[in-house]
């Protein structure tokens, strides 16, 4: 059975019982996290969303750098060759989206995976259904 909340803020003190924020980032938010990781860069997560200033737990300061912020990152469509590329690797190492990832920059591992899903997976699975003449 739980054990009842505290009236502090019932946690377990790890943050300090700081209010942590959730839900959608603010400009402002974004703005301090890619202050803060441009200026020290990346090491323990917790304390850098404690030192930049922010009211979020570190994984999600971690998601939102990694799947949105990070100048690196690639937008948009996939290009054939980085299409060709997934569906070669995928081949060789199957579900393994971070070592698919790791050797197509800027692009995240979460979305190569829903690439694949929506996408590669189900145009694969017609073209192999489509009777051969």
């Amino acid at each position: 059975m739980r054990k009842p909340e505290k009236k502090n803020g019932g946690g377990n003190g790890k943050n300090g019982d700081v209010k942590l924020r959730k839900g959608l980032w603010s400009p402002e938010e974004d703005e301090k996290l890619m202050r803060y990781m441009l200026s020290n860069g990346q090491g323990c997560w917790s304390d850098v969303a404690r030192n930049a200033g922010l009211q979020r737990c570190g994984k999600s300061c971690r998601l939102r750098w990694i799947n949105y912020l990070r100048p690196d990152l690639k937008r948009g469509a996939f290009s054939p060759q980085e299409e060709e590329l997934i569906i070669h690797l995928h081949s060789l190492l199957g579900n393994r989206w971070s070592q698919i990832a790791a050797r197509l920059p800027g692009r995240t591992d979460n979305e190569i995976k829903n690439f694949w899903n929506s996408t590669i997976k189900k145009r694969l699975r017609t073209s192999s259904s489509e009777p051969k003449e």
